[in-house]
């Protein structure tokens, strides 16, 4: 079983801009590309979970997600990380047209998004955590069983202001990754001694 890190994408990857689609307006976090090759040299594999109701709204398509993801996917592989895979929930039960307009199991912080990472990926959940900006990032990884984490980029500000938070709180994703490999090689460093 392997030790995971599932990941929101808009507000923890790349910056907050609402139905972001188009490669031309993407930018990563601060720091996000530096935590992404912490992850893989700590041997955590990636997974992204992220809503993207624009989808369902009819903003954009499904190809339109699948470009960017790909961008997204081949920057931080070029960078020394890695996402092994992109999940997402292309439905709104209030706002979507057509066959989007669903009340399904995968829209966060519903977990089925990161129970299919889990199925597909052999995740070790108690090795694993689950990060992002909102409380729906907060309610997926709870409700998969999932320790979460909460960012300050994004909405995550936001969540703090108006929630009650009892979960470790980050900056950003890079602080969180300095933290992770931090405890792992004094875990590592007892080992050995």
């Amino acid at each position: 079983m392997k030790k995971t890190i599932f990941l929101d994408r808009d507000g923890t990857i790349n910056i907050e801009k609402e139905y972001l689609y188009k490669i031309e307006d993407f930018e990563f976090e601060a720091g996000v590309l530096d935590a992404l090759k912490i992850f893989k040299e700590l041997k955590y594999q990636v997974l992204v979970v992220t809503n993207q109701s624009g989808i369902a709204r009819g903003y954009y398509d499904e190809i339109s997600l699948k470009k960017l993801n790909d961008y997204m996917m081949e920057i931080i592989e070029k960078n020394g990380g890695k996402v092994e895979h992109c999940y997402y929930c292309p439905h709104h039960s209030e706002k979507g047209i057509g066959s989007y307009k669903v009340q399904c199991t995968c829209r966060k912080p519903l977990p089925g998004l990161l129970l299919n990472g889990i199925e597909d990926y052999n995740v070790n959940i108690s090795k694993s955590f689950m990060i992002g900006d909102k409380i729906s990032d907060i309610g997926a990884g709870i409700n998969a069983g999932i320790q979460p984490i909460l960012v300050r980029t994004g909405y995550g500000i936001k969540t703090i202001s108006e929630n009650h938070i009892e979960i470790p709180i980050y900056e950003n994703l890079l602080e969180f990754a300095l933290e992770l490999k931090s405890k792992e090689e004094k875990l590592l460093y007892r080992k050995e001694y």
